[in-house]
């Protein structure tokens, strides 16, 4: 299947099956849920298979007129960055699903909701990558919130009232000055040939700098809210407390990544010479991003709270990757968008497994865990190396690339970046000392190893991890072509190497 509407169509189709099922059949909602994302993952990896990897223009075009009198169309395409983050999120999609069978009970809406949601969820996944209507870009980045606020404010736990209204305050706020940058370059299309919201064709309208600078920053800190990069970062820790782990999966692994993906495609595509104008700045943020991320993840005694910062600190590297303007630094971004997705999604899984057999989600409570959990503690522990960017591990490969593409132009942000490796040190290893190991804590001599459901679904989380650590090449065949189109679009070359390189 090449068509990718049809593509966005089939998690739409399935969460009308499941709306049909009858309120107490709970179960039958699940199994509906789960297979539609398993056909949506295959369908999604049957693209792929057809995907040329050579090719730097946009595949798998349509285009369809929606509302013609202000030149808006149903348009969508992927080049490679958008196929993986595409593909990252199905495969991640019945994965959730599975892994948190029991996890919408006790919510304040039924069962069922819950999986219309994440179904509803899935659709504007693939539709925000695959976007290449400016407009349409925009309506699906902004609906995304309803079913992700009814998530977290319907099904989570804790404050997760405040922690939704937050995270919705938050985007709206980006989300507005991302319409006015995109309501003044619709005026601008109309003064020079003709109004349009079509991506390839705003991206040659002739702009001045201050005007440029301006409508750059309406985009970029809506992208720097969701990504999340510091300071626009506050409200992601508190929600993904509040989260369940599924939810928190799809907000850290996938939707936080429209962020980052929205400063590749939209702030370098449209404003390349503010983009250039601004990236000291940016680049910056992002290492302070790193290591700040890092610190407060050390002092954290709450599980969930602690995944979060780390993943801060995580977009600071992605982010820093982008702004190198290197083909390396940009191609490791771009993988590790995709490794940061699977990393983050066994952390929360596990961790969600583990909160609900302790009834707890502090740290201290978990000790001993390798000895009465072994199979589950050792999944905790893969996946916090994983975070760690272990070398054989997938992170590794992506945080590896992005270092050396940023040193060979940022030298100096490159070596305070790298010290964010050693807190990471401290920040995984304390808390797999204080979970996995030593005396086992009051309360967990009886806590139950992982059943054959959860092993079936973090089974592929981490056959990821420990496959794209040895063997990253099938994504960066498919990466490498796009991220050196956009660095050449950019007017970028790599920097020659030093005679001491040679």
């Amino acid at each position: 299947m090449n068509s990718l509407v049809l593509l966005m169509l089939l998690p739409i189709i399935g969460s009308i099956a499941v709306a049909a099922t009858p309120r107490t059949k709970e179960v039958l909602s699940k199994q509906l849920a789960l297979a539609t994302t398993v056909i949506v993952a295959i369908a999604t990896l049957a693209m792929a298979m057809n995907f040329q990897r050579d090719n730097v223009d946009l595949q798998f075009v349509e285009k369809y007129s929606w509302i013609p009198t202000f030149g808006i169309n149903f348009s969508v395409g992927v080049d490679g960055l958008a196929l993986v983050l595409i593909l990252m999120s199905t495969i991640l999609a019945p994965i959730v699903v599975l892994s948190g069978w029991n996890e919408a009970h006790g919510g304040r809406w039924s069962v069922k909701t819950f999986y219309i949601l994440i179904l509803v969820l899935e659709t504007m996944m693939i539709g925000v990558f695959a976007a290449t209507d400016v407009f349409l870009f925009y309506v699906i980045f902004e609906a995304m919130l309803i079913p992700v606020y009814l998530l977290i404010g319907g099904y989570g736990t804790g404050e997760r009232s405040a922690a939704a209204v937050k995270f919705l305050i938050y985007s709206l706020f980006g989300g507005l000055l991302m319409l006015a940058s995109i309501i003044a370059l619709y005026v601008m299309s109309g003064a020079q040939g003709g109004h349009t919201f079509d991506l390839q064709a705003l991206s040659q309208l002739e702009m001045s700098s201050t005007t440029q600078n301006f409508l750059f920053l309406g985009f970029f800190i809506a992208f720097a809210i969701k990504a999340p990069l510091w300071p626009l970062h506050t409200w992601l820790p508190d929600a993904a407390a509040s989260a369940t782990p599924g939810t928190s999966v799809l907000l850290l692994g996938v939707l936080d990544k429209v962020g980052t993906f929205g400063m590749i495609r939209y702030c370098l595509t449209l404003f390349p010479e503010a983009s250039k104008t601004f990236t000291p700045l940016i680049m910056v943020l992002a290492v302070i991003s790193i290591v700040y991320g890092a610190i407060l993840a050390i002092g954290q005694k709450d599980l969930k709270r602690l995944i979060a910062f780390t993943s801060i600190s995580h977009f600071g590297f992605i982010t820093m990757g982008i702004f190198a303007m290197t083909s390396q630094g940009h191609s490791g971004a771009t993988l590790y968008m995709f490794n940061h997705g699977f990393s983050t999604a066994a952390l929360f899984i596990v961790g969600g497994w583990m909160i609900a057999r302790r009834g707890s989600s502090t740290i201290a409570d978990f000790g001993g865990l390798q000895r009465i959990t072994p199979v589950m503690a050792w999944s905790f522990f893969l996946a916090g190396m994983s975070s760690l960017a272990l070398p054989g591990l997938s992170s590794f490969v992506s945080e590896f690339l992005v270092l050396v593409g940023t040193f060979t132009r940022y030298p100096v942000h490159a070596v305070i970046a790298t010290f964010g490796i050693v807190l990471a040190a401290l920040y995984i290893l304390i808390p797999v000392q204080k979970a996995l190991h030593g005396p086992t804590a009051p309360g967990n001599e009886e806590l139950r190893d992982l059943n054959i459901r959860e092993k079936v679904a973090i089974a592929p989380v981490m056959a990821m991890i420990i496959a794209l650590g040895f063997y990253p090449s099938p994504l960066l065949n498919v990466i490498n072509p796009a991220s050196a189109h956009v660095i050449a679009q950019m007017g970028f070359t790599d920097p020659a190497p030093t005679n001491g390189d040679k």
